[in-house]
């Protein structure tokens, strides 16, 4: 351990002394900045196929971020003030101090590792803190400033050979790049990047020359999935696609020892029709002739043999180690004779005496004795060992005995069989331009391996005391909208790493890492105008066929729900009265707040998600769910499911028969590192066809909130172009007199459900986290299917539906923790279908403003009739 910290300081002492060199040479050549000119912008023209966007990423130098396009540059200008305050021999002195601060205690403590070890914590954090001042500057310059970007011509001569090679890899062989210069006001310089691509070449031949008649049998059946195509423009990243698709097809059949590198492009041959002197000349600038190229594909043998080597699989080890560290800080594995050694299918395992099923890991583990080597096998097993989430890390390793027989050896670190969290947040309504917050709080206990079959059980409690929205002010208080509300939640889940079904079909889906998993609920919500328990019993199976692909079948959602009055009578017998005002007017909404019922379902999943957080790059997330609800009802008539939902002389629970479609579509488009175009459009529709046409009020579609149209309070917006009207007056909207805002007690369910929203995301600096920034549009809107005389224009319609979208914008500010994201994001409506509605004042009887984005003000954020509406929320919306 001595050593270890003597070598260790040693390093640190080292790269410091190196460090403060290098700066040293900096902050000398930094006196030079006052000549140079900032690089302002960098354009790209004349490129027809290939597109703007791949050509960019090719150029590192990046001009300051400026605000919509305008020689605003903040960043540039915190940087600058920082820089004011900053004195870099100042911050290198201190991390020199620092350093030999360090060196000196250290020397005193030698004898003793542990306050060695301590000290070198607590010095380590400081280090870090002054090297980063001294390497990046004062926390001015690093949070919030941004280094100011010099034009250097050198950089742009390297990226226009760049550009040159790229269009040549892209078949465009004959290709030109070049660029100008546009010097602008106050030393600032724009770059144009001026591309000709030419006629691209075009693959007329594919041939393939491989030395080994095996592999050149295996290569030959699979051309049907080549990468190459005659007729398609030449590509390198085709090419090299080629090459590692042939890479893993060989790997796949016991060429353990393959490499793309035996894969050679030999012969690139160009063909054109012309006069290729008068072409190169520059006596002919090109013609319109398809130019091809000709292309042989080489797959050699390893030097001195005389074909590829095939390995298979030897013996089959998996080891299972304690988990507990040793003083040396790694987790040997010791083979002794109390470590349950067991074989099955020529696996032996050695267990570390925890009871595990072999029958499950052998389902999991994809390599067996005497077969080929498969480098899909490898990868699938590493996967679904790891999806069991019963262990730290997996690693498995090849050993090449003899005979090209490899010895697998598979070792396993568990996680620990019992392990319990807790959770805690902050929640807040702002209504009428206060601040209403509230809280929760949950316990989650977590056993694995609980009967010996991987299974992983799950146990959470959750209280929460939220502000809300209630349904119907406080008779004896009119102004009060808003009441406390209390849920209290327990659930329960046990989750298997196999499909649960009998027969042989549960064992297709062994390399789709599937699961079954059981659940129950038991959730209740404490209001002034109503209580509602919900107990939940779900089995659903799960599996994904690969990385991005994931699929879902509930096979049994049961759903008992018991609601009744509230803790205050007033309230309760105000909102009871209202709903029946409803239910006289057709609405279904009665039954789920003061009936006792019961819903049962099955679904279908389905989700593709290329969205990988961190990655600048182009992604789509599709999630599409089908859902059939009471479909065993179907067996009788819709007249006995009636008698049955009737209170007296029926079973006094109301039942349900509906059907259900969801589609949640989203793109991901990165314009620059750390800021990116995100779109969604999500839509769905519920429809009920048992008796009244019910459905389920968790089935419903809502609008508006945090995750929605951003612009509304949550689940307030629509239906249609329906607004909210006074009590026993459904003629006349609710509005505050005073400020002009309509006020939306009821959260307004809708059967049809179309929104969209496009958000421009960036980073703006960090301030202990990513401090993010997005301007965002949202659209959409929430429909009946049944006309009601009451509430005109609240059903959907093909031939008005478009006037009663909804459309909010606004900006927001997020708080990235790596881990976790807080979200603040501020709307304000740009077109609302409600605000056409009867007025004896207005023209014709009529008032319509439904463009109201002129009433924002800033002297008025939440007094006016467009008020801003802050959403918090956890996660991005979308």
């Amino acid at each position: 351990m001595y050593d270890w910290l003597q070598r260790h300081t040693s390093y640190v002492t080292h790269h410091i002394s190196a460090l403060l060199l290098l700066l040293l040479l900096t902050s000398l050549s930094g006196c030079l900045s006052s000549k140079e000119y900032l690089l302002t912008s960098q354009t790209i023209r004349g490129n027809r196929t290939i597109s703007s966007e791949n050509l960019e990423s090719l150029i590192p130098q990046k001009p300051n971020r400026r605000i919509l396009g305008l020689p605003i540059t903040p960043p540039l200008w915190f940087y600058q003030l920082g820089l004011r305050r900053y004195n870099r021999e100042a911050a290198l002195r201190d991390l020199q101090d620092k350093t030999n601060e360090f060196e000196q205690q250290s020397q005193q403590l030698a004898n003793d590792p542990q306050a060695l070890k301590r000290l070198n914590r607590r010095y380590a954090r400081q280090l870090k803190r002054l090297r980063l001042k001294a390497e990046e500057g004062n926390w001015l310059m690093r949070s919030l400033g941004e280094p100011p970007s010099y034009f250097a011509e050198a950089d742009v001569k390297a990226n226009v050979v760049k550009m040159q090679k790229y269009l040549s890899d892209k078949g465009f062989f004959n290709a030109k790049t070049s660029y100008t210069l546009d010097t602008l006001r106050r030393r600032q310089i724009r770059v144009n990047y001026l591309i000709k691509e030419n006629e691209g070449f075009y693959l007329r031949n594919i041939t393939y020359q491989i030395a080994d008649p095996q592999v050149d049998s295996i290569v030959r059946q699979s051309f049907d999935k080549s990468q190459l195509h005659v007729g398609d423009r030449f590509d390198f990243d085709n090419m090299a696609g080629e090459r590692l698709r042939i890479e893993s097809l060989l790997r796949d059949q016991g060429y353990y020892s393959f490499s793309r590198q035996y894969v050679r492009a030999t012969d690139v041959d160009t063909i054109r029709r012309g006069n290729d002197r008068r072409f190169y000349q520059g006596l002919e600038p090109g013609d319109s002739t398809r130019r091809n190229v000709d292309v042989a594909i080489q797959i050699v043998n390893p030097p001195g043999l005389s074909a590829h080597p095939i390995y298979h699989i030897g013996e089959v080890e998996m080891q299972i180690n304690s988990g507990t560290d040793t003083p040396d800080g790694t987790s040997p594995f010791v083979a002794t004779a109390d470590r349950d050694t067991v074989s099955r299918n020529g696996i032996t395992y050695l267990l570390g005496g925890r009871d595990i099923s072999l029958r499950l890991l052998n389902s999991k583990i994809l390599f067996r004795p005497n077969q080929l080597y498969s480098q899909s096998n490898y990868r699938d097993t590493q996967r679904q060992l790891f999806l069991l989430n019963q262990f730290k890390f997996v690693n498995i390793n090849f050993i090449d005995t003899t005979n090209r027989r490899l010895h697998t050896l598979i070792t396993a670190t568990p996680l620990d069989k019992y392990e319990a969290t807790a959770e805690g947040g902050v929640t807040g309504l702002l209504y009428q331009g206060q601040g209403y917050p509230g809280g929760f709080g949950s316990l989650v206990f977590r056993v694995r391996n609980m009967f010996g079959g991987l299974e992983t059980f799950e146990t959470s409690v959750r209280y929460g005391l939220e502000a809300q929205t209630g349904f119907v002010p406080d008779p004896a208080k009119p102004d009060q909208a808003v009441y406390t509300s209390q849920e209290l939640g327990i659930s329960s889940s046990l989750i298997f790493p196999q499909i649960l079904f009998p027969g042989r079909i549960r064992f297709r889906f062994n390399r789709s890492a599937p699961r079954t998993q059981i659940s129950l609920s038991f959730n209740n919500t404490f209001r002034p105008d109503f209580q509602r328990s919900l107990l939940r019993a779900t089995m659903a199976y799960n599996w994904q066929t690969t990385a991005s692909k994931q699929f879902s079948f509930l096979i049994a959602d049961i759903n008992l729900i018991n609601a009744g009055d509230g803790t205050n009578s007033t309230i309760t017998r105000a909102f009871r009265e209202q709903l029946e005002t409803l239910t006289q007017q057709g609405s279904t909404v009665y039954l789920n707040f003061f009936r006792r019922s019961l819903s049962s379902s099955f679904s279908f999943a389905y989700t593709y998600n290329t969205n990988i957080p961190g990655q600048n790059r182009r992604a789509s997330f599709l999630r599409t769910v089908l859902e059939s609800g009471g479909t065993t009802l179907n067996f009788v008539s819709n007249k006995k499911v009636d008698e049955w939902s009737q209170e007296n002389g029926g079973i006094g629970l109301q039942l349900y028969k509906f059907l259900r479609s969801n589609v949640d579509y989203r793109y991901y488009i990165p314009i620059r590192n750390k800021t990116a175009l995100a779109f969604r459009v999500n839509t769905g529709i519920a429809y009920g066809y048992g008796p009244g046409g019910a459905v389920p009020y968790e089935k419903f579609f809502f609008a508006g909130g945090s995750n929605s149209v951003r612009a509304w309070l949550p689940r307030r917006l629509g239906p249609g172009a329906a607004f909210p009207y006074q009590a026993g007056n459904p003629n006349q909207p609710n509005m505050n007199t005073e400020t002009g805002q309509f006020i939306y007690l009821f959260e307004q369910p809708g059967n049809v459900l179309i929104e969209g929203s496009a958000e421009l995301r960036g980073r703006l600096f960090h301030l202990g986290a990513d401090v993010n920034g997005a301007i965002f549009v949202d659209a959409g809107n929430v429909w009946t299917l049944s006309n009601n005389s009451n509430r005109p224009g609240s059903a959907f319609q093909f031939g008005t539906f478009i006037p009663q979208i909804a459309v909010g914008t606004g900006v927001g500010l997020r708080f990235d923790f790596s881990f976790f994201v807080i979200r603040f994001d501020g709307g304000i409506k740009v077109w609302d279908p409600a605000r056409r509605y009867p007025d004896p004042n207005g023209p014709d009887g009529i008032t319509d403003k439904r463009f109201i984005l002129p009433e924002f003000s800033l002297s008025r954020l939440s007094k006016g009739a467009n008020p801003l509406v802050i959403n918090f929320g956890i996660g991005y919306p979308f």
